[in-house]
């Protein structure tokens, strides 16, 4: 079994579910009492927020590298970056390190096409909605259109991640929200909607939505125990 290096912490609310879900994934593939080899290296989000904000992705991408190399330092074979929003800099962290980065919109990418699915809603923050570093790596890599709800949507859902869901709380209100703009996407021609933020299946689950969902967190951590037993 390779060691898994989880960068968490952004928020620990979702960096959480990694590593409950890797651990019970081992623990399926190989009965009890195994359970996954993994580091954590997980970080002051409030640093990381602030940052994202005033647009310093050089001082973050500067910040992940040195998070990674001491991960393949300390014995990690394959890295995750535990937040859908970081990959912006995840090409910046590839080149600087030797063992594999697990791109989290590439784990996403096989379940859609798994799926027949070649155009999916987009839920996540500002920066991920509406920056071409997931949705367009998305289509240029994997064949795969997106769409993202309008730009009033989309402050909804970037103010109750960073408000509500990074904190662990979880409102009916926030819920019903959501599950309103997914169905404007079906509207608009969507097969299914990814889940974009690590966060967001804290509140939103199969029964919540009209389409079909793509847990980015689960398809992560699932993609990276594949990678650990081979």
């Amino acid at each position: 079994m390779k060691t898994i290096g989880l960068i968490g912490g952004m928020s620990w609310e979702s960096s959480l579910e990694y590593y409950r879900i890797t651990n019970e994934l081992i623990k399926e593939r190989l009965g009890v009492p195994h359970s996954s080899k993994s580091l954590m290296y997980s970080v002051d989000f409030a640093e990381f927020e602030k940052l994202q904000h005033n647009g310093e992705w050089e001082v973050i991408a500067s910040k992940m590298i040195n998070i990674a190399k001491k991960l393949e330092s300390s014995g990690a074979e394959l890295v995750l970056i535990c937040t859908n929003t970081m990959h912006k800099i995840a090409e910046d962290v590839q080149k600087n390190i030797k063992v594999p980065l697990l791109h989290i919109a590439d784990a996403t990418a096989e379940d859609i096409k798994a799926k027949q699915m070649t155009k999916v809603g987009l839920l996540g923050t500002k920066f991920t909605m509406e920056q071409d570093f997931y949705t367009g790596r998305l289509k240029e890599k994997h064949g795969i259109d997106v769409i993202i709800p309008e730009m009033t949507e989309r402050k909804v859902i970037h103010n109750v991640i960073f408000k509500e869901l990074i904190s662990g709380i979880i409102k009916e209100e926030s819920k019903v929200k959501f599950k309103e703009i997914i169905k404007n996407l079906k509207a608009n021609g969507a097969e299914g909607v990814i889940l974009g933020c690590t966060e967001i299946p804290l509140l939103i689950e199969d029964e919540d939505s009209e389409l079909p969902i793509f847990n980015t967190t689960m398809l992560h951590a699932k993609k990276a125990v594949n990678l650990a037993l081979e």
